[in-house]
């Protein structure tokens, strides 16, 4: 395991406050050629543990399909380890919601992503969506002016929790953005790109 459980302990208590369950591990190699940074586990995540493994997971497995790597091959993560959720409202009161982390909920979990990223040294970093890369570079474009090009830049780490301040390494990482798998639910018509996409980095993968 690339956290020790002391930290992850630590950045539990400072989500505990929020409306957050449960904890989903990274998983893959300790050596992977490509890091996959999504948002945050949803609850089929939280239930059994395995990272992407609900609606947007099926969209998740077919692009590791396309780009002929497995499971085993990369390293699976996310900005956030625990679930972020709401309750509904009217009908649907007392039902949990998934919803996107704030910013202190990022915070929260910083440090697990930081020390992952140390430890890993991925050859690439993919934050899919446009959470895990505020959380990597600091900005929120539109997804459809970042996706699908790779570029070198430092990113950021936590530097204090309390002022949720941020700051860039002096390393540069490779990048390559990718749509989050679960924007293929809400809008099939960004498929055809995120295909394209995924052509470009298996040909990546193929001259590495």
């Amino acid at each position: 395991m690339m956290v020790s459980e002391e930290l992850i302990e630590r950045c539990n208590q400072r989500i505990a406050a929020y409306d957050c369950e449960g904890f989903v591990y990274g998983q893959g190699p300790s050596r992977p050629v490509i890091m996959f940074v999504g948002e945050a586990p949803g609850e089929t995540e939280i239930h059994n543990g395995k990272p992407f493994s609900g609606r947007a997971g099926r969209y998740f497995d077919a692009f590791l399909e396309q780009l002929h790597v497995t499971r085993e091959d990369v390293y699976i993560t996310s900005t956030v380890r625990s679930r972020p959720y709401k309750w509904g409202k009217g009908k649907n009161a007392g039902k949990k919601y998934n919803r996107t982390p704030n910013q202190k909920e990022i915070a929260a979990h910083a440090p697990i992503l930081d020390a992952e990223i140390e430890a890993a040294r991925p050859k690439l970093l993919v934050p899919m969506g446009r959470t895990a890369y505020w959380r990597l570079l600091g900005e929120s474009p539109q997804m459809t002016e970042v996706t699908g090009s790779f570029f070198s830049s430092p990113i950021r780490r936590l530097e204090s929790w309390e002022k949720r301040m941020y700051l860039f390494t002096d390393t540069s990482y490779p990048l390559f953005p990718l749509y989050h798998p679960a924007a293929v639910l809400y809008n099939r018509s960004l498929e055809a790109d995120i295909y394209s996409h995924l052509e470009k980095l298996k040909q990546y993968l193929s001259t590495d």
